[in-house]
């Protein structure tokens, strides 16, 4: 068993946004990864475009809402809610509200 304590892992905060990835390459032959992001309100990630993956995205709010397009579609997500999002299908979300949106994340190559 590995234990990581999410306030203690390093963070990839190229921007506003502070994304931790709490397991990776070292797990599951590099097919899964694991992590957190937290979103301030006003930010889009991507900043512009869509972006798509090439593995399976599954999330969880924690805490805030966003607004997310993925397959053509919009939706609003919020705290309480799970999403599952196809490998290579494009996607983007906006933190349209006005406090942090807390996320919890797992990419599953198939």
């Amino acid at each position: 068993m590995e234990i990581v304590t999410i306030k203690d892992a390093e963070a990839d905060q190229s921007s506003d946004v502070i994304m931790k990835t709490l397991f990776g390459d070292n797990v599951n032959d590099g097919r899964t990864r694991f992590g957190t992001v937290m979103i301030p309100p006003g930010i889009r990630i991507p900043a512009q475009g869509a972006s798509s993956h090439d593995a399976d995205e599954y999330s969880v709010v924690l805490k805030g809402s966003i607004v997310t397009m993925s397959g053509g579609k919009e939706y609003r997500v919020t705290s309480g809610q799970a999403t599952f999002i196809p490998a290579g299908e494009a996607h983007w979300c906006l933190n349209d509200g006005n406090e942090n949106c807390e996320i919890i994340w797992v990419l599953v190559k198939r």
